[in-house]
């Protein structure tokens, strides 16, 4: 029986650990498939408080796990596959394990979207790729293309001119949504440059990437753009799978909580880019998970007679 189970490690799951570590709640994170999130594949972090140079995502992400286990969280690399939330203690099951948790805080994260376009499943890993801090090294000298027009798609955009001689965005907009300091950056980049009205409808490629076809939104116009890579930031969608039918969710898939990060389910909690469609930031899916940690904390206080 834990008093406190986590599902993820991310800053929103990892902060949770933390803070109820503090609270002397022993708190169990299951990690799934990666410590740290999302933000571990980003290569710097400018914008986290208390780090004026900058540090890179994974060194973050482990700082927060150190931190939490200091104070006596645990962890267990495990995923979990299944959950019932009907009663309390509600199960968790894993692919080794099954857990009973007197309170539930949901950390995990949001999964990068697709662009569903041929050869796009077939070609992954094989100059497709979401994410450039993990996969940048091996276009060193190459061209590549980056899809979409928001915060990642330029960071990451930024991170590959290290690597590519040529780094072209494509965005289905004719400008862009990501942050001005990060758009000025792009701009003034030599390597990169910008197709705009433009979607890909095809990855090109036999074995490997060597071009996209592209198609202008405003004219219906087709070419093809001889490329190496392929890296798509189109945005993410919330891994909540295991809890359809169980929590209330947006149409979006997103878990719906009040301000207190309760969800529809009395003693189950969600933090970060799980309910979190607007924000996504490291700084603000760290806060949630500290409020979502310190609500189980007055949870289980209430509860404490049962």
């Amino acid at each position: 029986m834990e008093k406190v189970l986590i599902l993820g490690a991310g800053p929103a799951g990892l902060s949770a650990a933390l803070y109820a570590a503090r609270a002397e709640l022993s708190p169990l994170v299951l990690t799934g498939t990666e410590m740290g999130g999302q933000a571990s594949l980003t290569h710097t972090i400018e914008n986290y408080p208390g780090f004026p140079e900058g540090i890179a995502g994974a060194e973050l992400g482990e700082l927060f796990r150190q931190q939490a286990e200091r104070f006596g969280a645990r962890f267990e690399y495990d995923l979990a596959t299944a959950v019932d939330l009907s009663q309390r203690p509600f199960k968790v099951r894993t692919y080794s394990n099954e857990y009973l948790a007197e309170t539930l805080i949901i950390a995990t994260g949001a999964s990068p979207n697709h662009l569903n376009v041929p050869k796009e499943s077939e070609l992954t890993g094989r100059g497709v790729s979401y994410c450039a801090t993990c996969d940048g090294w091996f276009f060193k000298d190459k061209k590549v293309v980056v899809v979409g027009g928001g915060d990642s798609a330029l960071e990451e955009g930024l991170f590959l001119t290290r690597y590519a001689t040529d780094v072209t965005v494509i965005h289905r907009r004719d400008q862009l949504r990501a942050g001005a300091i990060l758009q000025k950056r792009a701009r003034e980049n030599p390597k990169i440059h910008f197709i705009w009205d433009t979607v890909v409808s095809e990855i090109l490629g036999n074995g490997v990437v060597n071009g996209v076809r592209l198609k202008n939104v405003k004219t219906g116009e087709t070419r093809d753009l001889e490329t190496d890579g392929v890296f798509i930031f189109i945005g993410h969608t919330p891994n909540t799978q295991l809890f359809q039918g169980q929590l209330d969710m947006t149409p979006q898939g997103y878990i719906v909580t009040d301000m207190q990060m309760r969800t529809s389910v009395e003693g189950v909690f969600a933090a970060g880019e799980v309910m979190d469609p607007h924000y996504r930031q490291v700084v603000t899916s760290a806060g949630m998970g500290a409020a979502a940690a310190i609500e189980a904390t007055r949870f289980l206080e209430a509860h404490s007679s049962e």
